[in-house]
């Protein structure tokens, strides 16, 4: 795990899901419930701004029970969030991830937005990274013919 970086080797090809700081948290909560997804960046053109998460809707807007149609990103957001670049490394966006309770962090080159990984696609990597490090394991301790599936 620790030489894979985020772009290409954890996320690839991204479609973006940006909203611009005037849409509303309905607009999010619209995207976010289309593309089935948990977070929003909010850009100016590709620069980014902020990130809406399902969170902050439901503590910013609907628990302060602000109007969603009305309340405008800008005014929910986690403005200026921390970033990574794509060359970083998963673990160091995974220590960052569990430093700050973050869920979804965008990836970002020179302010622009070029992607985001989430806390699920850092997982994935994981759990392979995991498999792979039992899969040797056990072909150094019983030979390389041996294999978990061959003893079920």
């Amino acid at each position: 795990m620790p030489t894979r970086r985020l772009m290409p080797d954890v996320i690839k090809h991204q479609d973006l899901s940006c909203l611009p700081p005037d849409a509303t948290a309905r607009d999010a909560a619209l995207l976010m419930a289309e593309r089935r997804i948990a977070a929003v960046l909010v850009t100016t053109g590709r620069t980014l701004k902020g990130i809406v998460t399902e969170r902050d809707i439901t503590v910013r807007v609907v628990a302060a029970g602000l109007d969603p149609a009305a309340t405008p990103l800008s005014t929910v957001m986690t403005a200026d969030p921390d970033t990574l670049e794509p060359a970083a490394s998963a673990l160091a966006a995974l220590e960052l991830m569990e430093r700050h309770h973050y869920r979804h962090l965008p990836v970002a080159v020179d302010g622009e937005a070029v992607g985001m990984v989430s806390i699920r696609d850092l997982f994935a990597v994981v759990r392979t990274h995991l498999e792979d490090e039992i899969r040797d394991r056990e072909a150094f301790m019983f030979g390389s013919a041996y294999s978990a599936e061959a003893t079920t």
